[in-house]
């Protein structure tokens, strides 16, 4: 695997991984590059000479920007554990969520999984036009259940998602936070082998919470892995054993909740120090 270095002046000191005896691996990300474009972006060439009517629409069109999200990133994740990814905005922890769960291609490296990935994000795509039943019923056929286990599970995802009569109404009629319990509440009705959550638990009320976290608990006790994104520093310690820090695409610390977070914590501190400056 490639070394991994930031490509920051001044890195925070690394923090030795974590390698938990934990059974086989179930995720492995090798030296993995993650690339993609942005259109829309300034064209640059020309655009002095127009009028100032036209300068604007002129900068619009066009340009297209790659964006370097992930830069050679590798660790392995293995049965049980819970893994938090943290990082400012930016720093692609949800664009590598989305290549382990198969939805982006890598542009280098390699991403090996063992069972079924299963990605949840607060902005996950729902039928809006289709009544949460419906929803229901093509979310765990995708999961891969089968059509008798689909009618099995049910009565517990709507439980679960305590969403009530609005199940036959269309999902247009439901709040954000009934859409995010019910996306929750499918993602982890076939229990997958790797279940990750992108700011999922930051949804919701107490309650919700509550029950979330024991959801995840019962997934890491049937031998699954969790991955889990979120800027939450609380979150993260009360349901990881393990955490890693993205910064600018580069994995920058690979260890211990507690020492992880610390040294993220620390130079965000850095930096607000310097801007006073």
């Amino acid at each position: 695997m490639a070394e991994q270095t930031p490509e920051n002046d001044t890195p925070a000191a690394p923090v030795a991984p974590t390698t938990p005896d934990k059974g086989r691996p179930v995720l492995v990300v090798d030296d993995v590059h993650l690339k993609y474009k942005t259109f829309g972006g300034k064209r640059r060439t020309g655009s002095s000479r127009l009028p100032g009517w036209a300068r604007g629409f002129s900068q619009g069109v066009g340009a297209v920007d790659v964006v370097h999200a992930v830069k050679g990133v590798s660790f392995v994740a293995h049965h049980g554990e819970s893994i938090g990814l943290i990082g400012h905005n930016g720093s692609g922890k949800s664009t590598l969520l989305r290549a382990v769960a198969g939805a982006m291609p890598v542009t280098s490296g390699a991403i090996y999984t063992d069972g079924v990935a299963s990605l949840l994000g607060v902005s996950g795509a729902l039928i809006k036009n289709l009544s949460g039943e419906r929803n229901i019923i093509l979310g765990c056929l995708a999961l891969g259940l089968k059509p008798n286990e689909v009618a099995a599970h049910y009565e517990e995802v709507v439980e679960f998602a305590d969403i009530g009569d609005f199940v036959r109404l269309p999902m247009e009629a439901y709040s954000s936070g009934m859409g995010a319990r019910l996306r929750f509440a499918i993602s982890t009705a076939a229990s997958p082998d790797i279940l990750m959550i992108d700011e999922a638990l930051a949804t919701g009320d107490a309650s919700f919470k509550a029950r979330s976290q024991r959801r995840i608990d019962e997934i890491r006790e049937r031998a699954g892995t969790v991955l889990l994104v979120s800027h939450s520093m609380g979150t993260i310690k009360e349901t990881c054993d393990r955490v890693l820090w993205l910064d600018s695409g580069v994995l920058r610390a690979d260890g211990k909740p507690d020492e992880v977070i610390e040294a993220y914590m620390e130079t965000q501190r850095a930096k607000v120090e310097a801007s006073k400056k």
